[in-house]
């Protein structure tokens, strides 16, 4: 059962001076750094070298792998890195191999023309997705292990940081990525997004500078409970030899993560949770997918875009995330939940008068900020609500598991949203409408299952 104690408001502040949280705030910025990198500089690039809306859209494909990554979760969770696992620790160790891959593949990047070696960009870029995705994984775990087992309040906290961090990686990066190619572009480099992305490959390593500040038990429970699920299965197995050792492992590191999420849970409401997580952030998704390209066409320079939606996004996301986790912690993740989801609806439609006014630098501000503040709720509660719920036998499986269940509904379909403004001939108001009420169905859903998840405070 999930409990959050209410708090004073000074109490519930406080939190957010725990030094944890400053290492919790690094690691969102690890994970949300490389969105900018496939999300909105990659389709940018692809936009401004003439590739159709529908090609930028399906070239968002590669966002599925963050759907599948708890396929590999298991493995995250019980293998070692060769000599990174030792100096480093396990988690350290796994998210300094990713950033080193992200940053071969900007490298690449470098050399490649889009017009000429499009599979070529595609596969780099989905490249970065993997390891991206992969990384996600170790992030998750190694911010919730920041965290006691039963800090809720903590947790709350920390899931907020996670959230600030996150977007501070996105849309900072974001802003860097923009103010530099435009200004590589006004100086007549023809290349300028290439030499741009080298220029964020040096993000990359100041990144995992940070991140050896980030503490790390080299020991914890978690090794010792999956070496104690392992014993229990060779028993149940009788003999031992090569064959029963790797049904056990397999057993052990597959499936025991599944099997703990049920039992906890209960069938119906862990097929409820499922669900829910599923379609909550779908119609976000397919404002986000193509925003960049919207702001582009109605006639915003990649400076404004940089000033209105990425700083004072970054800005509008950093406090309204942080006043997010504190209603989180003082009303309860459902309630957030619930108005999250009336505010990703309401705002989308700001996009809608948006689209049919004339070009408004006010009306912009006020869409990207509005969008802004839904999205920081939203996120902040979805975190938090996910993080409570893991097995620590687990972390990083059942947390990937959850987490890429959302991503799959958020990617997958979201794949589409370039080919559905075209079917739209362009009629970007009608296309926010929908995005509007693809938000409903997810409320329902949680409405029909809120009963069932007996979260309280105290």
């Amino acid at each position: 059962m999930i409990e959050i104690k209410k708090q004073s408001l000074s109490e519930t502040f406080a939190v957010y001076f725990d030094k944890r949280m400053l290492r919790i705030l690094l690691l969102g910025a690890i994970s949300g750094f490389p969105w900018v990198l496939i999300g909105s500089s990659l389709s940018l690039w692809l936009k401004e070298e003439g590739l159709s809306r529908s090609t930028i859209g399906w070239a968002g494909l590669i966002f599925a792998v963050y759907a599948f990554n708890y396929l590999w979760a298991p493995l995250i969770d019980r293998f070692q890195i060769p000599y990174l696992t030792k100096k480093l620790g396990h988690r350290r160790g796994w998210i300094v191999l990713m950033q080193i891959a992200i940053l071969a593949c900007l490298v690449t990047w470098s050399f490649i023309n889009p017009t000429e070696n499009l599979a070529l960009l595609i596969t780099v870029g989905l490249i970065i997705a993997i390891a991206s995705a992969t990384q996600d994984i170790t992030v998750d775990a190694l911010r919730i292990e920041q965290i006691g087992e039963h800090e809720s309040k903590s947790m709350a906290a920390g899931a907020a940081m996670a959230v600030v961090g996150w977007w501070s990686g996105y849309k900072l990066g974001g802003v860097i990525a923009l103010f530099t190619a435009e200004y590589l572009e006004n100086m007549g480099v023809t290349n300028y997004w290439q030499i741009t992305f080298l220029i964020l490959g040096i993000l990359v390593i100041l990144m995992n500078i940070g991140l050896m500040f980030v503490h790390e038990p080299l020991y914890t429970d978690r090794q010792k409970k999956q070496k104690e699920t392992d014993k229990l299965i060779e028993g149940k197995l009788g003999s031992k030899n090569i064959i029963t050792n790797f049904i056990t492992w397999i057993s052990s590191t597959l499936g025991g993560p599944i099997i703990s999420f049920f039992r906890k849970n209960g069938f119906t409401i862990a097929v409820g949770i499922l669900s829910f997580i599923f379609l909550f952030k779908i119609g976000e998704a397919f404002l986000g997918r193509m925003s960049i390209v919207f702001y582009k066409e109605i006639g915003f320079s990649k400076g404004d875009i940089a000033i209105y939606s990425k700083t004072l996004g970054w800005i509008t996301t950093v406090m309204f995330t942080l006043l997010g986790g504190l209603f989180v912690i003082r009303s309860g993740v459902l309630k957030a939940m619930f108005v999250a989801g009336i505010l990703m609806a309401a705002t989308n439609l700001l996009f809608t008068v948006l689209a049919w006014s004339d070009k408004s630098e006010l009306l912009f501000a006020v869409a990207v900020i509005f969008d802004d503040i839904a999205a920081a709720f939203a996120t902040v509660a979805f975190v938090a609500f996910i993080s409570l719920l893991v097995d620590r036998t687990y972390t990083a499986t059942q947390y990937a598991l959850l987490a890429s269940i959302g991503t799959a509904g958020r990617t997958t379909l979201a794949s589409s949203s370039g080919a559905l403004v075209d079917w739209l001939n362009g009629d970007w108001g009608v296309f926010f409408i929908i995005t509007a009420i693809m938000v409903i169905p997810s409320l329902i859903c949680l409405w029909l299952i809120k009963d069932k998840l007996k979260l309280h405070e105290r």
